[in-house]
Parts: C-alpha cells; structure tokens; sequence
C-alpha cells in the first residue's frame, strides 16, 4: 500500500483514478480547493483525506505536503480545458505556479514517483500524430501553460534525477465525465431516443476510455523509469470521427433519429486530424489500450444505466456539447 496525494480528485479522471487507488487499498489524500464540487467522490468522500489548499499557496500548500509525506504524486488539476473556463491569469496560477509549487513542496519531502498531466493539445493542430519529440505548437492560452508546467517538470526530473514523467493526455472519456461533453451528451440523449446538435461529420479526434488511461497512471507511477522527465502521448492512435461516434452511439442505443450535421457549427479547437502516436508509451511503459472506442462506449453506456441517479443528474446539467 501507498501513501498517495493527488490533485484533481474531483474532477473527471481524477475520480476515476482515485476509485482505482481504493480498490487497491492505497491511502489516498486529496488537495482540493474551496468551493470544489463534489458530485463525482460523494460516494467515496469517507474513503478518502480531504485538504482543501490552493495550489498557489506556496507556504500553506507546502505545510499540507509536509504532514501527508506522499509516496505517489498524481498531478491533474487544471483549469482552462473547458470553452467556459478563460481566465487567461487563472490558467497561469493553477497550471504553471500549482505545478511549480506542488513540486517543491514534493521535492522538500520526497517521493517514490510524481507523474503529472499533460494535454494533447501542447502539439497544436498537425497534419499527423505527433510523437513526444515533435515541436510543440500550442494552440490556446490553456494549451500554452500546460506545455510551459510539462517543461518544466521535465527539467525538474532531468536536474534533479527524480523520477517524474508527463501523461500527454488525448481525448478521454468514460463514467462521470463533465456532462456538458459530447460523450455524455449523446449517450443522456440517445436513452431518450434524440440526438443532440452536431458539427460537421468529419471532426476527429483520438478517444481513449477512462479505464486505460487509469492503467497508464498506475503503470507510469510504478515504472522504474530509465529516462528522467520522460513523456508519453496517451492516445489509441486510431482517429475517431464525430460521423462514426455517432453511428455508433446509434446502434448500440437504437436511437431512430437522423443525425443533424452543421446544426452546430465547428468550434476554434475542432479538427479532422487529431490522433496520439503511442509507439513510446507502448515499447517503454508497456502500456497499450486495452479497449475500442466501441466497447468504451457501450462500458459508458451501461453505467448510466446502472446509475438511474447519476442519469438524472447529467439530464439537468447538460448544455451545448464541448
């Protein structure tokens, strides 16, 4: 068993992955911040240890650490990865000094392993699927400081010999992901026969279920890595287009309705190339996707309706699809 801190317990993966540090009877402690929202641990909140700090509180931040003395570090706080979320200065204070803060504080007490999050999106739009060496092109304000907090642990972990790696994360899906996403959008609606607004049938993107992108933390923390900093891209690398996500979403819910395409039109982040290459994270971490998009989505489909609460939830929070 470890003693385990992770930040972004609250949020869609990192709910995932703390069920799984429970199942495996490891002491989870989560950071959290006030005001957090706490529909995706109700269920689990006795199992875990809250401390409700800011990440930008260095001295505070760093007391909270000190009493905890992690053996894992899971880092996946972030903000701006949603259209609402565009506090360019928020951004910078969580993504950029939370990490900088977060791994001092670490640094001070040690640790076995830190992994910290990463985004796909550092790449910015390319023409293929970018391995971990390709020249980082980020493509938002959100983009730019989790390429700058992914940079920086990398220089951490090169300077100071400790094992601390990046998950490049791509397109994750699966249970209690934020409803306002097209996944459960579309399952939420497709239970009820409807389809939601839709963009154009070619926009793609690399989906990668919940429970695969748990086994890469789980392996990339226990991994006795040989590089320092090192980095992996978290993707299937087989491109998903909104048009087959949809037919699948058809079938496997029956739904009659005819999809709508262009009834919503394309966002600034939309494109028809968007898929990890994977190839360092399988040769190096052992790490492969276990699941289609497929058998994802059928997995997703069937917790909501094992969840008749949680369905009802996701009908009331629903708004346009991200």
């Amino acid at each position: 068993m470890k003693r385990v801190l992770l930040t972004g317990g609250t949020g869609f993966v990192g709910a995932n992955l703390t069920r799984r540090l429970l199942r495996e009877g490891h002491e989870v402690h989560l950071l959290v911040h006030r005001g957090y929202t706490s529909w995706r641990i109700a269920a689990i909140a006795s199992e875990v240890q809250l401390h409700q700090v800011d990440l930008s509180d260095a001295e505070t931040l760093s007391t909270v650490v000190e009493r905890i003395r992690p053996e894992w570090v899971f880092h996946l706080a972030a903000y701006g990865a949603y259209s609402s979320q565009l506090n360019i200065h928020k951004m910078i204070q969580t993504n950029i000094t939370g990490t900088v803060n977060l791994v001092e504080a670490c640094l001070k007490t040690g640790f076995d392993s830190f992994v910290n999050t990463g985004s796909s999106s550092e790449y910015g739009f390319k023409g293929h699927a970018p391995s971990e060496t390709d020249w980082i092109e980020p493509n938002s304000n959100y983009a730019i400081t989790k390429a700058s907090a992914t940079l920086f642990c990398r220089y951490i972990a090169m300077s100071r010999h400790t094992r601390l790696v990046t998950l490049r994360l791509y397109s994750v899906y699966g249970p209690y992901e934020d409803p306002t996403r097209l996944i459960p959008t579309l399952i939420v609606r497709g239970l009820q026969g409807e389809l939601p607004v839709l963009v154009q049938p070619n926009v793609a993107r690399d989906y990668v279920f919940i429970e695969d992108v748990d086994d890469a933390y789980m392996i990339a923390v226990s991994k006795d890595e040989k590089e320092y900093g090192a980095i992996y891209n978290i993707g299937t690398g087989i491109e998903t287009s909104l048009l087959k996500v949809v037919e699948n979403a058809r079938v496997a819910m029956r739904i009659a309705a005819e999809p709508q395409w262009g009834s919503m039109p394309n966002r600034g982040w939309d494109t028809t190339v968007w898929l990890a290459d994977n190839r360092l994270a399988r040769e190096k971490l052992g790490w492969h996707p276990k699941y289609t998009f497929e058998q994802g989505l059928l997995r997703t489909i069937e917790w909501f309706g094992g969840n008749q609460d949680m369905t009802g939830f996701y009908q009331t929070h629903q708004v346009v699809p991200l």
